[in-house]
């Protein structure tokens, strides 16, 4: 029973770390007018950001556990950090689009226009249906792409790092 409410703390931990840092790296994005647009390095600053969070959360599980932890649990802790942290970053997006910028939506679209003339030549009847299909699926692709993406990436560090933190109790079977 003391591991489960050792991996509960540990995984709330480091997915408000996850969350809080992911709401940071947004907060600046906004401070500094860029909330727009998509550049590589909050991308990778975020990427970082998770990477930390769910090898630390690992790390800290194994040593509250003797030294030991196995690759399911190395799985568990980190996707764990991963849901907690994107739930946060989820509450975040939602407050942020209806409560601190509620035209982000449109503002995303005016953008992503000039994208979609300039650099792949959409006729105006072809930008209409593509802002069409952005105003009826964008919280939808938003959240939902948030959600598969930071899952999968969540999965692929957490058994990377399971998979080179792991140590069986010798005395469990």
């Amino acid at each position: 029973m003391e591991n489960q409410t050792n991996s509960k703390s540990i995984i709330l931990n480091y997915g408000l770390i996850f969350g809080g840092g992911s709401i940071f790296i947004a907060l600046i994005k906004y401070a500094s007018g860029y909330q727009y647009q998509q550049e590589w390095y909050s991308g990778l600053a975020g990427l970082i950001l998770m990477i930390v969070a769910i090898i630390l959360g690992i790390k800290q599980f194994k040593n509250v556990n003797n030294g030991f932890i196995s690759f399911g649990q190395s799985l568990k802790v980190g996707l764990g950090v991963t849901m907690i942290g994107v739930a946060i970053t989820v509450v975040y997006y939602l407050l942020f689009m209806n409560v601190i910028e509620p035209d982000f939506l449109n503002n995303t679209i005016e953008t992503q226009k000039t994208v979609w003339i300039e650099q792949f030549g959409f006729t105006d009847e072809q930008v209409e249906q593509a802002e069409q299909r952005t105003r009826d699926y964008f919280h939808l692709s938003l959240f939902g792409g948030m959600l598969i993406i930071n899952l999968f990436l969540g999965f692929v560090i957490s058994a990377i790092t399971g998979a080179i933190m792991q140590k069986k109790n010798e005395d469990t079977f």
